[in-house]
Protein backbone atom coordinates (compact mmCIF):
# COMPACT_ATOMS: atom_id res chain seq x y z
CA UNK A 1 0.00 0.00 0.00
CA UNK A 2 1.19 3.51 -0.66
CA UNK A 3 0.03 6.68 0.29
CA UNK A 4 0.85 10.10 -0.89
CA UNK A 5 0.68 13.18 1.35
CA UNK A 6 1.11 16.55 -0.38
CA UNK A 7 -0.82 20.02 0.16
CA UNK A 8 -4.16 17.84 -0.80
CA UNK A 9 -5.14 14.25 0.27
CA UNK A 10 -5.03 11.47 -1.52
CA UNK A 11 -6.27 8.11 -1.61
CA UNK A 12 -4.60 5.07 -0.55
CA UNK A 13 -5.14 2.22 -3.14
CA UNK A 14 -3.14 -1.35 -3.64
CA UNK A 15 0.54 -1.38 -5.23
CA UNK A 16 -1.22 -1.65 -9.00
CA UNK A 17 -3.28 1.21 -9.01
CA UNK A 18 -2.33 4.72 -9.07
CA UNK A 19 -3.36 8.32 -6.36
CA UNK A 20 -6.19 9.34 -7.37
CA UNK A 21 -6.53 12.85 -5.67
CA UNK A 22 -9.32 13.77 -3.46
CA UNK A 23 -10.23 17.19 -2.30
CA UNK A 24 -9.39 17.89 1.39
CA UNK A 25 -12.80 18.51 3.48
CA UNK A 26 -12.55 21.23 5.72
CA UNK A 27 -15.65 21.00 8.09
CA UNK A 28 -17.76 24.35 8.58
CA UNK A 29 -21.51 25.01 9.47
CA UNK A 30 -21.21 26.51 6.30
CA UNK A 31 -23.61 25.63 3.09
CA UNK A 32 -20.52 25.47 1.02
CA UNK A 33 -18.63 23.46 3.21
CA UNK A 34 -21.57 20.37 3.19
CA UNK A 35 -21.36 20.93 -0.42
CA UNK A 36 -17.47 19.55 -0.33
CA UNK A 37 -18.93 17.07 1.49
CA UNK A 38 -20.79 15.81 -0.71
CA UNK A 39 -19.71 16.31 -3.97
CA UNK A 40 -16.09 14.68 -2.59
CA UNK A 41 -18.97 11.37 -1.84
CA UNK A 42 -20.05 11.57 -5.35
CA UNK A 43 -16.14 11.68 -6.45
CA UNK A 44 -14.78 8.47 -4.08
CA UNK A 45 -17.95 6.85 -4.88
CA UNK A 46 -17.83 6.85 -8.68
CA UNK A 47 -13.83 6.15 -7.94
CA UNK A 48 -14.21 2.95 -6.36
CA UNK A 49 -17.16 2.12 -8.94
CA UNK A 50 -14.42 2.33 -11.56
CA UNK A 51 -11.94 0.25 -9.91
CA UNK A 52 -14.02 -2.50 -8.87
CA UNK A 53 -13.24 -1.69 -4.91
CA UNK A 54 -15.57 -2.74 -2.73
CA UNK A 55 -17.71 0.51 -1.44
CA UNK A 56 -17.41 1.59 2.07
CA UNK A 57 -20.47 1.30 4.60
CA UNK A 58 -21.59 3.69 5.89
CA UNK A 59 -20.80 4.13 9.67
CA UNK A 60 -17.34 2.94 8.62
CA UNK A 61 -14.47 5.30 10.67
CA UNK A 62 -12.24 5.65 7.22
CA UNK A 63 -8.70 6.09 8.34
CA UNK A 64 -6.37 8.69 6.41
CA UNK A 65 -3.79 11.12 6.94
CA UNK A 66 -4.43 15.11 5.41
CA UNK A 67 -2.97 17.82 5.71
CA UNK A 68 -5.51 20.66 6.66
CA UNK A 69 -5.88 22.99 3.84
CA UNK A 70 -8.11 24.83 2.25
CA UNK A 71 -10.49 22.82 0.37
CA UNK A 72 -10.81 23.49 -3.74
CA UNK A 73 -14.30 24.77 -5.05
CA UNK A 74 -16.88 21.54 -4.97
CA UNK A 75 -18.19 23.00 -8.05
CA UNK A 76 -14.82 23.47 -10.15
CA UNK A 77 -14.23 22.53 -13.40
CA UNK A 78 -11.59 19.78 -11.93
CA UNK A 79 -13.92 18.19 -10.30
CA UNK A 80 -17.09 17.90 -12.56
CA UNK A 81 -14.03 17.22 -15.06
CA UNK A 82 -13.03 14.13 -12.86
CA UNK A 83 -17.08 12.97 -12.13
CA UNK A 84 -17.96 12.87 -15.83
CA UNK A 85 -15.45 10.78 -16.67
CA UNK A 86 -15.67 8.56 -13.50
CA UNK A 87 -19.80 7.84 -14.28
CA UNK A 88 -19.29 7.92 -18.43
CA UNK A 89 -20.21 11.55 -19.05
CA UNK A 90 -19.04 14.00 -22.12
CA UNK A 91 -20.03 16.30 -19.27
CA UNK A 92 -20.99 17.25 -15.55
CA UNK A 93 -22.87 20.81 -16.09
CA UNK A 94 -22.28 22.94 -12.91
CA UNK A 95 -24.63 23.95 -10.55
CA UNK A 96 -27.38 26.48 -12.11
CA UNK A 97 -27.43 29.34 -9.50
CA UNK A 98 -30.82 29.45 -7.70
CA UNK A 99 -32.22 32.63 -9.07
CA UNK A 100 -32.68 30.99 -12.47
CA UNK A 101 -36.03 30.45 -13.17
CA UNK A 102 -37.66 28.22 -16.11
CA UNK A 103 -39.45 31.09 -17.74
CA UNK A 104 -36.02 32.62 -18.11
CA UNK A 105 -34.42 29.70 -20.00
CA UNK A 106 -37.24 29.15 -22.23
CA UNK A 107 -36.72 33.30 -23.14
CA UNK A 108 -33.49 32.18 -24.52
CA UNK A 109 -35.09 30.09 -27.04
CA UNK A 110 -35.72 31.04 -30.51
CA UNK A 111 -39.86 31.04 -31.52
CA UNK A 112 -39.36 29.09 -34.52
CA UNK A 113 -38.43 25.65 -32.36
CA UNK A 114 -42.29 26.16 -31.14
CA UNK A 115 -43.62 25.77 -34.36
CA UNK A 116 -45.96 23.17 -35.61
CA UNK A 117 -44.72 22.23 -39.06
CA UNK A 118 -47.40 19.53 -40.41
CA UNK A 119 -45.28 18.41 -43.21
CA UNK A 120 -42.43 17.51 -40.61
CA UNK A 121 -44.91 16.21 -38.12
CA UNK A 122 -46.48 13.51 -41.11
CA UNK A 123 -43.04 12.86 -41.99
CA UNK A 124 -42.38 11.55 -39.09
CA UNK A 125 -44.68 9.08 -39.23
CA UNK A 126 -43.85 7.40 -42.82
CA UNK A 127 -40.61 7.58 -41.26
CA UNK A 128 -41.99 5.29 -38.88
CA UNK A 129 -44.29 2.74 -40.54
CA UNK A 130 -41.91 2.59 -43.55
CA UNK A 131 -39.30 1.60 -41.01
CA UNK A 132 -41.85 -0.70 -39.14
CA UNK A 133 -43.01 -2.62 -42.10
CA UNK A 134 -39.25 -3.06 -43.24
CA UNK A 135 -38.89 -5.00 -39.77
CA UNK A 136 -41.61 -6.86 -40.43
CA UNK A 137 -39.92 -8.38 -43.69
CA UNK A 138 -37.20 -8.47 -42.46
CA UNK A 139 -38.64 -10.76 -39.37
CA UNK A 140 -40.03 -12.57 -42.18
CA UNK A 141 -36.89 -13.28 -44.25
CA UNK A 142 -34.14 -13.91 -41.61
CA UNK A 143 -32.63 -17.11 -40.53
CA UNK A 144 -32.62 -17.28 -37.45
CA UNK A 145 -28.91 -15.98 -36.11
CA UNK A 146 -30.14 -13.30 -37.89
CA UNK A 147 -33.76 -12.53 -35.41
CA UNK A 148 -31.94 -10.31 -33.11
CA UNK A 149 -30.74 -7.93 -35.96
CA UNK A 150 -34.34 -7.71 -37.65
CA UNK A 151 -35.72 -7.52 -33.87
CA UNK A 152 -33.26 -4.87 -32.63
CA UNK A 153 -34.41 -2.78 -35.95
CA UNK A 154 -38.35 -3.14 -36.03
CA UNK A 155 -38.20 -2.79 -32.12
CA UNK A 156 -36.05 0.28 -32.13
CA UNK A 157 -39.11 1.37 -35.34
CA UNK A 158 -41.95 0.81 -33.13
CA UNK A 159 -40.28 3.17 -30.61
CA UNK A 160 -40.95 5.61 -32.92
CA UNK A 161 -44.34 5.22 -32.57
CA UNK A 162 -44.66 5.80 -29.27
CA UNK A 163 -42.72 9.30 -29.78
CA UNK A 164 -45.16 10.20 -32.33
CA UNK A 165 -47.58 9.58 -30.07
CA UNK A 166 -45.47 11.35 -26.75
CA UNK A 167 -46.02 14.50 -29.65
CA UNK A 168 -49.37 14.57 -29.92
CA UNK A 169 -49.60 14.32 -26.42
CA UNK A 170 -47.83 17.39 -25.40
CA UNK A 171 -49.95 19.29 -27.97
CA UNK A 172 -46.98 19.44 -30.15
CA UNK A 173 -48.21 17.55 -33.18
CA UNK A 174 -50.69 19.16 -34.69
CA UNK A 175 -52.76 22.00 -34.33
CA UNK A 176 -55.94 20.13 -34.52
CA UNK A 177 -56.31 18.71 -31.36
CA UNK A 178 -58.87 16.17 -31.84
CA UNK A 179 -56.72 14.49 -34.92
CA UNK A 180 -53.35 14.90 -32.15
CA UNK A 181 -55.76 12.26 -30.05
CA UNK A 182 -56.95 10.13 -32.42
CA UNK A 183 -52.67 9.87 -33.98
CA UNK A 184 -51.92 9.15 -30.41
CA UNK A 185 -54.06 6.53 -29.85
CA UNK A 186 -53.27 4.75 -33.01
CA UNK A 187 -49.68 5.24 -32.73
CA UNK A 188 -49.76 3.65 -29.05
CA UNK A 189 -52.20 0.75 -29.96
CA UNK A 190 -48.99 -1.35 -31.51
CA UNK A 191 -47.00 -0.99 -28.09
CA UNK A 192 -50.64 -2.02 -26.19
CA UNK A 193 -50.16 0.98 -24.55
CA UNK A 194 -53.58 3.11 -23.15
CA UNK A 195 -52.77 7.11 -24.46
CA UNK A 196 -54.78 8.76 -22.00
CA UNK A 197 -53.29 7.03 -19.08
CA UNK A 198 -49.95 7.27 -20.35
CA UNK A 199 -50.71 11.14 -21.42
CA UNK A 200 -51.94 12.08 -17.64
CA UNK A 201 -49.15 10.68 -15.88
CA UNK A 202 -46.48 11.19 -17.94
CA UNK A 203 -48.09 15.27 -17.49
CA UNK A 204 -47.53 15.38 -14.04
CA UNK A 205 -43.74 13.90 -14.15
CA UNK A 206 -43.16 17.12 -16.64
CA UNK A 207 -44.53 18.77 -13.54
CA UNK A 208 -42.35 17.10 -11.13
CA UNK A 209 -39.46 16.13 -12.60
CA UNK A 210 -37.05 14.50 -9.88
CA UNK A 211 -39.54 15.88 -7.44
CA UNK A 212 -39.63 12.27 -4.89
CA UNK A 213 -42.63 10.62 -4.51
CA UNK A 214 -44.47 13.20 -6.86
CA UNK A 215 -42.49 12.00 -10.20
CA UNK A 216 -44.71 9.41 -12.07
CA UNK A 217 -41.67 8.77 -13.79
CA UNK A 218 -38.75 6.43 -11.93
CA UNK A 219 -37.24 7.43 -8.80
CA UNK A 220 -34.94 5.93 -6.25
CA UNK A 221 -36.27 3.46 -3.98
CA UNK A 222 -36.61 4.30 -0.27
CA UNK A 223 -34.95 2.65 1.84
CA UNK A 224 -37.90 1.42 3.67
CA UNK A 225 -39.01 -0.11 0.71
CA UNK A 226 -35.93 -1.78 0.19
CA UNK A 227 -35.96 -3.56 4.10
CA UNK A 228 -39.80 -4.20 4.13
CA UNK A 229 -39.19 -8.16 3.37
CA UNK A 230 -36.49 -10.64 2.19
CA UNK A 231 -38.60 -11.40 -0.78
CA UNK A 232 -39.18 -7.95 -1.76
CA UNK A 233 -35.58 -6.38 -1.38
CA UNK A 234 -34.34 -9.34 -3.63
CA UNK A 235 -36.75 -8.36 -6.39
CA UNK A 236 -36.16 -4.66 -5.92
CA UNK A 237 -32.23 -5.33 -6.77
CA UNK A 238 -33.34 -7.53 -9.71
CA UNK A 239 -35.67 -4.59 -10.83
CA UNK A 240 -32.85 -1.67 -10.38
CA UNK A 241 -30.04 -3.71 -11.60
CA UNK A 242 -30.01 -6.50 -14.49
CA UNK A 243 -33.83 -6.30 -15.37
CA UNK A 244 -33.70 -2.17 -15.46
CA UNK A 245 -33.70 -2.29 -19.42
CA UNK A 246 -36.86 -3.88 -19.00
CA UNK A 247 -38.70 -2.07 -16.20
CA UNK A 248 -40.60 -0.46 -17.76
CA UNK A 249 -42.95 -3.07 -18.49
CA UNK A 250 -43.47 -2.94 -14.49
CA UNK A 251 -44.01 0.61 -14.48
CA UNK A 252 -46.83 0.29 -17.51
CA UNK A 253 -48.70 -2.37 -15.68
CA UNK A 254 -48.38 -0.66 -12.32
CA UNK A 255 -49.84 2.84 -13.40
CA UNK A 256 -51.74 2.54 -16.62
CA UNK A 257 -54.36 -0.05 -16.08
CA UNK A 258 -55.73 0.94 -12.72
CA UNK A 259 -58.23 3.54 -12.53
CA UNK A 260 -58.24 4.21 -8.51
CA UNK A 261 -54.85 6.42 -9.70
CA UNK A 262 -56.54 9.18 -11.73
CA UNK A 263 -58.76 11.72 -10.99
CA UNK A 264 -62.67 11.48 -11.25
CA UNK A 265 -62.32 14.21 -14.32
CA UNK A 266 -59.95 11.76 -15.95
CA UNK A 267 -61.61 8.30 -15.40
CA UNK A 268 -63.87 8.73 -18.84
CA UNK A 269 -60.87 9.52 -20.78
CA UNK A 270 -58.83 6.47 -19.67
CA UNK A 271 -61.86 4.17 -20.12
CA UNK A 272 -61.75 4.86 -23.60
CA UNK A 273 -57.73 4.36 -23.99
CA UNK A 274 -58.23 1.12 -22.50
CA UNK A 275 -61.21 0.14 -24.61
CA UNK A 276 -59.39 0.36 -27.35
CA UNK A 277 -56.22 -1.63 -26.14
CA UNK A 278 -58.11 -4.54 -24.99
CA UNK A 279 -59.65 -4.43 -28.42
CA UNK A 280 -56.64 -3.80 -30.58
CA UNK A 281 -55.38 -7.32 -27.90
CA UNK A 282 -58.79 -9.36 -28.62
CA UNK A 283 -57.99 -8.62 -32.56
CA UNK A 284 -54.81 -8.17 -33.58
CA UNK A 285 -53.43 -11.12 -31.24
CA UNK A 286 -55.72 -13.80 -32.09
CA UNK A 287 -55.13 -12.58 -36.25
CA UNK A 288 -51.54 -12.98 -36.05
CA UNK A 289 -51.69 -15.95 -34.16
CA UNK A 290 -53.98 -17.58 -36.77
CA UNK A 291 -52.06 -16.83 -39.53
CA UNK A 292 -48.44 -17.49 -38.04
CA UNK A 293 -49.09 -19.55 -35.31
CA UNK A 294 -48.32 -18.56 -31.79
CA UNK A 295 -44.45 -18.88 -33.03
CA UNK A 296 -45.23 -16.21 -35.20
CA UNK A 297 -46.60 -14.18 -32.29
CA UNK A 298 -43.78 -14.06 -30.45
CA UNK A 299 -41.55 -13.10 -33.37
CA UNK A 300 -43.45 -10.82 -34.85
CA UNK A 301 -45.33 -9.08 -31.97
CA UNK A 302 -43.66 -10.28 -28.81
CA UNK A 303 -39.69 -9.60 -29.58
CA UNK A 304 -39.96 -6.02 -31.18
CA UNK A 305 -42.33 -5.28 -27.81
CA UNK A 306 -39.80 -6.05 -25.80
CA UNK A 307 -37.34 -4.56 -27.71
CA UNK A 308 -39.09 -1.58 -27.64
CA UNK A 309 -39.16 -1.51 -23.71
CA UNK A 310 -35.48 -1.75 -23.75
CA UNK A 311 -35.20 1.99 -25.39
CA UNK A 312 -38.35 3.54 -23.34
CA UNK A 313 -36.49 2.07 -19.60
CA UNK A 314 -32.83 3.03 -21.40
CA UNK A 315 -34.50 6.61 -22.63
CA UNK A 316 -36.33 7.19 -19.09
CA UNK A 317 -32.81 6.23 -16.87
CA UNK A 318 -30.22 7.97 -18.80
CA UNK A 319 -32.62 11.38 -18.75
CA UNK A 320 -32.98 11.78 -15.15
CA UNK A 321 -30.59 8.76 -13.00
CA UNK A 322 -26.76 9.73 -12.22
CA UNK A 323 -25.05 9.61 -9.01
CA UNK A 324 -24.73 13.41 -9.04
CA UNK A 325 -28.54 14.26 -10.01
CA UNK A 326 -30.48 14.41 -6.76
CA UNK A 327 -34.70 13.86 -6.39
CA UNK A 328 -35.46 16.75 -4.38
CA UNK A 329 -38.84 17.22 -1.48
CA UNK A 330 -41.04 19.49 -2.75
CA UNK A 331 -40.29 22.24 -0.34
CA UNK A 332 -36.86 21.77 -1.73
CA UNK A 333 -37.52 21.46 -5.40
CA UNK A 334 -36.32 24.00 -8.28
CA UNK A 335 -37.90 23.66 -11.43
CA UNK A 336 -35.09 25.05 -13.44
CA UNK A 337 -32.67 23.10 -11.29
CA UNK A 338 -34.81 20.10 -12.29
CA UNK A 339 -35.64 19.89 -15.76
CA UNK A 340 -32.56 22.01 -17.27
CA UNK A 341 -29.73 20.76 -14.78
CA UNK A 342 -30.98 17.52 -13.97
CA UNK A 343 -32.17 16.00 -17.81
CA UNK A 344 -29.07 14.37 -18.94
CA UNK A 345 -28.55 14.81 -23.01
CA UNK A 346 -27.67 11.74 -24.43
CA UNK A 347 -25.76 10.92 -28.33
CA UNK A 348 -26.67 7.47 -29.56
CA UNK A 349 -26.04 6.12 -32.96
CA UNK A 350 -27.70 7.98 -35.50
CA UNK A 351 -29.96 5.45 -37.23
CA UNK A 352 -31.41 5.22 -33.36
CA UNK A 353 -32.04 9.00 -33.38
CA UNK A 354 -33.42 9.01 -36.85
CA UNK A 355 -35.90 5.87 -36.23
CA UNK A 356 -36.93 7.32 -32.32
CA UNK A 357 -37.01 11.08 -34.13
CA UNK A 358 -34.56 12.52 -31.44
CA UNK A 359 -36.28 11.86 -28.32
CA UNK A 360 -32.58 11.24 -26.95
CA UNK A 361 -32.36 15.02 -27.21
CA UNK A 362 -34.12 15.39 -24.03
CA UNK A 363 -33.07 18.68 -22.25
CA UNK A 364 -35.23 21.42 -24.79
CA UNK A 365 -38.23 18.74 -24.54
CA UNK A 366 -37.90 19.54 -20.49
CA UNK A 367 -37.38 23.01 -20.44
CA UNK A 368 -40.54 23.14 -22.77
CA UNK A 369 -42.88 20.32 -23.79
CA UNK A 370 -44.05 22.08 -26.46
CA UNK A 371 -40.94 22.13 -28.67
CA UNK A 372 -42.11 19.29 -31.68
CA UNK A 373 -39.73 16.37 -31.52
CA UNK A 374 -37.99 17.58 -35.35
CA UNK A 375 -37.30 21.34 -33.85
CA UNK A 376 -35.59 19.38 -30.57
CA UNK A 377 -32.19 19.79 -32.02
CA UNK A 378 -32.01 23.70 -33.40
CA UNK A 379 -33.75 24.25 -29.44
CA UNK A 380 -30.49 22.00 -28.23
CA UNK A 381 -28.24 24.49 -29.76
CA UNK A 382 -29.67 27.69 -28.37
CA UNK A 383 -29.63 25.94 -24.87
CA UNK A 384 -25.56 25.01 -25.77
CA UNK A 385 -25.16 28.32 -27.09
CA UNK A 386 -26.92 30.32 -23.60
CA UNK A 387 -26.74 27.91 -21.01
CA UNK A 388 -23.40 24.97 -21.82
CA UNK A 389 -21.94 25.09 -19.06
CA UNK A 390 -24.84 23.93 -16.75
CA UNK A 391 -25.84 20.82 -19.23
CA UNK A 392 -25.26 17.22 -18.42
CA UNK A 393 -24.13 15.57 -21.35
CA UNK A 394 -23.12 12.03 -22.68
CA UNK A 395 -22.47 9.94 -25.30
CA UNK A 396 -24.31 6.23 -25.22
CA UNK A 397 -21.19 3.74 -23.71
CA UNK A 398 -21.01 1.11 -20.90
CA UNK A 399 -19.53 2.63 -17.86
CA UNK A 400 -22.58 5.16 -18.25
CA UNK A 401 -25.16 1.72 -18.61
CA UNK A 402 -22.75 0.52 -15.36
CA UNK A 403 -22.95 3.21 -13.45
CA UNK A 404 -26.46 3.73 -13.77
CA UNK A 405 -27.60 -0.07 -13.17
CA UNK A 406 -24.53 -0.92 -10.13
CA UNK A 407 -24.62 2.57 -8.05
CA UNK A 408 -28.32 4.36 -8.38
CA UNK A 409 -30.27 2.51 -6.34
CA UNK A 410 -31.74 3.93 -2.34
CA UNK A 411 -32.51 7.49 -1.83
CA UNK A 412 -29.86 8.86 0.38
CA UNK A 413 -30.54 12.90 1.06
CA UNK A 414 -26.53 13.74 1.24
CA UNK A 415 -25.18 11.14 -1.24
CA UNK A 416 -27.94 11.31 -3.50
CA UNK A 417 -27.80 7.78 -4.19
CA UNK A 418 -26.19 4.08 -2.12
CA UNK A 419 -26.21 1.17 -4.07
CA UNK A 420 -27.56 -1.93 -2.95
CA UNK A 421 -24.43 -3.55 -2.44
CA UNK A 422 -23.68 -1.20 0.57
CA UNK A 423 -27.11 -1.61 2.19
CA UNK A 424 -27.48 -5.72 1.96
CA UNK A 425 -23.66 -6.78 0.78
CA UNK A 426 -24.64 -10.46 1.91
CA UNK A 427 -27.46 -10.47 -0.48
CA UNK A 428 -26.40 -8.25 -3.22
CA UNK A 429 -25.35 -10.87 -5.78
CA UNK A 430 -27.38 -9.17 -8.71
CA UNK A 431 -25.46 -6.01 -8.59
CA UNK A 432 -22.27 -8.09 -7.80
CA UNK A 433 -22.97 -10.29 -10.68
CA UNK A 434 -22.92 -6.87 -13.08
CA UNK A 435 -20.20 -4.98 -11.76
CA UNK A 436 -18.15 -7.94 -12.34
CA UNK A 437 -19.48 -8.80 -16.02
CA UNK A 438 -20.43 -5.66 -17.46
CA UNK A 439 -18.18 -3.89 -19.52
CA UNK A 440 -16.36 -0.27 -18.19
CA UNK A 441 -15.19 1.49 -21.10
CA UNK A 442 -16.67 4.77 -22.15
Amino acid sequence: MACKISNSMFLCLGPSQRPIRSQTIAIHSSTASICHLKWDNLLVKGINHRKGIIPLRRNKVIQAVAVPVRPSSADSAEYRKQLAETYGFRQIGEPLPDNVTLKDVIDTLPRKVFEIDDVKAWTSVLISVTSYALGIFMISKAPWYLLPLAWAWTGTAITGFFVIGHDCAHKSFSKNKLLEDIVGTLAFLPLIYPYEPWRFKHDRHHAKTNMLSEDTAWHPVWEKEFETSPFLRKAIMFGYGPFRPWMSIAHWLIWHFDLNKFRPNEVKRVKISLACVFAFMAIGWPLIIYKTGIMGWIKFWLMPWLGYHFWMSTFTMVHHTAPHIPFKHSDEWNAAQAQLNGTVHCDYPRWIEVLCHDINVHIPHHVSSRIPSYNLRAAHKSIQENWGPYLNEATWNWRLMKTIMTVCHVYDREQNYIGFDELAPNEASPITFLKRVMPDYA
